[in-house]
Parts: C-alpha cells; sequence; structure tokens
C-alpha cells in the first residue's frame, strides 16, 4: 500500500488532481480508482504471455505467439492478476511471462525497446519464482531507481533454468544502465555469487537471440 499512500499525499498536498505532473498515468483512470476505493499504481502494467516451439526466431511468428492476458492499474488489480497466474514451476519450456508498462509490447523493436536493452540474470529453478515475484513487487510498488526509464521486465522458463530479465529504453546512457543494475542488485537482495549481464536490443536483432553474446556482465 505505500504506493498509494505516496500518490494520495501529493494529492492532499497539491490541493488539485490536476497540479499532479506526470505522463506516466491517466488523471482521470487515477481519479475514478480513488472514488472506487482502490488503491492506484503510478503506472499501468499489462501482462503478456509466449509458448513457442524451440527454433529460428521468424518476426512474424514471435509476434503472432505474443499473447496479452491482462492489464491493470491498481494494487487490487496486480493481486487479482498474481493469484491467478501459473508459477514457474509448472510452466513449459520454453515460455516466456512478460510484464510490462501498459502500451509498450514485449519486442526488440517497439519504439520504446529500439535504444534499449536488457538486464540478464540466470536462477536455478527451486529459487526463480521468489526472486521473480520480488521484482514484480518492486515494480508496482515503483521502488527501482529511474522507473521512468524501465520499460518491463521478463521471465523466461527453459529446460535447465530460469532467466528474468529487465528491459530499460536507452543502452547507450551508461550510468543509467550500471544504475539499473546496481538497484536491481539491492531490491533482490542478489547474493555476490550471481552475475548479471547485459545485452542492447539492436545485439539481440543482429545476432538473432535474446541471452547469447551478452555485451556486458556486472
Amino acid at each position: 500500500m505505500e504506493i498509494a499512500e505516496r500518490r494520495e499525499e501529493e494529492i492532499r498536498e497539491s490541493g488539485n488532481m490536476e497540479n499532479i505532473k506526470s505522463d506516466t498515468f491517466s488523471d482521470e483512470r487515477y481519479s475514478r480508482d480513488l472514488k472506487a476505493g482502490l488503491h492506484p499504481l503510478r503506472y499501468k502494467f499489462a501482462i503478456w504471455y509466449t509458448r513457442r516451439t524451440p527454433g529460428v526466431r521468424s518476426q512474424t511468428s514471435y509476434e503472432d505467439n505474443i499473447k496479452k492476458i491482462v492489464d491493470f492499474s491498481t494494487v487490487e488489480g496486480f493481486w487479482a492478476c498474481y493469484c491467478h497466474l501459473a508459477r514457474s514451476s509448472l510452466l513449459p519450456s520454453p515460455t516466456d511471462l512478460h510484464f510490462f508498462k501498459d502500451g509498450i509490447r514485449p519486442l526488440w523493436e517497439d519504439s520504446a525497446n529500439c535504444n534499449g536493452g536488457k538486464w540478464i540474470i540466470r536462477f536455478s529453478k527451486v529459487v526463480s519464482a521468489r526472486f521473480w515475484e520480488d521484482l514484480l513487487l518492486a515494480l508496482v510498488g515503483d521502488q527501482l531507481d529511474d522507473a521512468d526509464n524501465i520499460c518491463g521486465a521478463v521471465l523466461s522458463v527453459r529446460f535447465n533454468e530460469d532467466i528474468i530479465s529487465v528491459w530499460n529504453r536507452n543502452a547507450s546512457d551508461h550510468q543509467a544502465v550500471m544504475g539499473l543494475r546496481d538497484s536491481i542488485k539491492r531490491h533482490l537482495k542478489l547474493p555476490h555469487a550471481y552475475v548479471m549481464e547485459y545485452k542492447p536490443h539492436d545485439a539481440s536483432l543482429r545476432d538473432n537471440s535474446s541471452y547469447r553474446n551478452t555485451w556486458m556482465r556486472g
């Protein structure tokens, strides 16, 4: 509820909803949710699902396989969706769950993603569900630094491991990229043994791969 309380405090301090300056949510939606007794999030999110057969990634088939499941804009909406999602241990391989700000498609080529990249973390299947939940709570709660630069996150269920990636808008801003890395490590409380890798989306487009040939380790 922390984010809702923070937003309500902003409203009280401003004295007028229209004085709250943000391009990340609709004032009309926010006001409607408040009147309904709900707790609005700063961002509206959407969850997408991909289940595809292993093989060469083609643009047409990949886009066709991405299915939007649901979107939500309140704390209550998030929990209603999350509680009905299958846990990673129950998902077949290869499967991807995409958790993105609404309006951003989970594609390298999307206008919000095309100049960006992603931090990649590989987890054993024993612990991946816990780290994925912690990451989602950080995203929903607006806890990661430079939140406007974050596009979304992906859980990739694979045969021997699960991979979590966090997508950002600008791969060329080294300070922002490293700041996002530090924020992820801090909020997930990653043990030192875990290695994070970064890969720009234009590199993924060139080698047609999400996780091979990473650009940087940190």
